[in-house]
């Protein structure tokens, strides 16, 4: 066992002074997560810009409407003249342009009926269609404003009340609700966390370090083909001691991987408690001891270093697909039922069950099975087909 654990050593220093493959091992999946981070974290509710011709400048409603849109969360409002508007709608760099007419302020005082102009390609779009629902909502609120002012100023106009002081109460009452609307919206997420750390963190990890794992396959096919590992048991070191050395020097590699990995995620995003970090670990420790065993079954089977390279990058692509990484899959699905051949899926779902949903160790009989039950099948299929030389020992 001694020499076994200085097989693993030997292994983990040189992976530790081999600059191109810890900047490959550790900041591929940095740089990974951060890019998924930037796309899909952040706010989860719609957000676009309004991109608006004002036809009526000066014109008191239009300014109002201008307003109103921008006070909204939701939207960003662009100005635009309306030659410029048309030549981007031209060359399709918009999809819609919302021209607010030069009689919009003068047609609402006089209770005439006036119209936005949607000027727009298609449907424009999605996004362009919530856009036109939105700026619509706005404008009705103004008109549904003026009805209400001038319904009350023919109610209650006399000697004793002013038209000004009306004006001025009613649209006073209308702002205090819309800070304080009367019926409020709440955001409830169902399903998958819209956490993009919690999301996405456990299948960055899972990846690399099954993809470094599974490519060190390749190092072993070559060290046979090379004669290495012969020499070596010309030395009192047994094929037993040298399969256990390779073993466990995956498993080094891959546990140094992810412990640098969720480190950084505590200091970063401070998603971890003492807890659940230690049996993050644990989990982790138990997963790189499965792709650790599943490494030896695919250098023991392959016979050139490319067949390696090859077959550790489509498995590695494939565990990572079918496990749903970076897409829910529906419960009952075939894909579902594929999931489960991926040790991605159990690994995912026990860091998920640790870090999203405040699980234990004790929720993770099943996962935790799987995995150990891989490593036992792993270690005896892949030791049956182990050869430390060209001509099989």
């Amino acid at each position: 066992m001694v020499r076994a654990l200085q097989i693993a050593l030997l292994q983990v220093r040189i992976y530790l002074q081999d600059k191109g493959d810890l900047a490959f091992s550790l900041l591929l999946p940095i740089v990974t997560f951060a890019l998924i981070y930037g796309a899909f974290g952040g706010q989860t509710q719609f957000h676009a810009t309004a991109h608006i011709v004002n036809e009526d400048s000066g014109g008191t409603y239009s300014k109002i409407l201008l307003e109103q849109l921008d006070a909204l969360d939701e939207l960003d409002v662009e100005l635009l003249s309306l030659t410029e508007a048309d030549r981007k709608l031209e060359r399709a760099d918009l999809l819609m342009v919302i021209v607010i007419p030069e009689d919009f302020s003068d047609g609402l005082v006089s209770g005439e009926q006036v119209q936005l102009l949607f000027k727009q390609r298609g449907n424009a779009g999605q996004e362009g269609q919530i856009v036109r629902a939105l700026v619509q909502s706005v404008a009705d609120d103004i008109s549904l404003g003026l009805q209400v002012q001038e319904q009350v100023i023919a109610a209650l106009v006399d000697g004793n009340t002013t038209i000004h002081q009306i004006e001025t109460t009613v649209e006073r009452l209308l702002d205090e609700e819309r800070e304080n609307p009367t019926v409020a919206v709440a955001e409830e997420a169902i399903g998958s966390s819209p956490d993009a750390v919690n999301q996405f963190l456990p299948g960055i990890i899972t990846m690399y370090v099954l993809f470094a794992i599974m490519l060190t396959a390749r190092t072993l096919v070559e060290e046979r083909q090379l004669g290495t590992l012969e020499r070596l048991l010309t030395t009192r070191l047994s094929v037993g001691q040298l399969f256990a050395g390779k073993f466990l020097a995956g498993i080094s590699r891959g546990f140094i991987q992810t412990v640098i990995l969720m480190v950084l995620s505590y200091a970063v995003f401070q998603i971890f408690t003492p807890l659940s970090f230690v049996s993050a670990l644990l989990v982790a420790l138990v997963f790189t001891g499965a792709a650790s065993a599943l490494g030896l079954v695919l250098a023991s089977a392959v016979r050139t270093p490319d067949q390696a390279t090859w077959a550790g990058v489509f498995i590695t692509m494939a565990m990572v697909m079918i496990s749903g990484t970076f897409f829910p899959i529906e419960e009952g699905s075939v894909m579902e039922i594929l999931s489960r051949i991926s040790i991605n899926t159990y690994a995912n779902d026990a860091f998920t069950t640790l870090i999203a949903e405040g699980g234990s160790m004790a929720d993770l009989g099943l996962e935790m099975g799987v995995l150990a039950g891989v490593i036992v099948i792993g270690l005896l299929l892949s030791r049956y087909l182990f050869k430390a030389m060209p001509g099989g020992r």
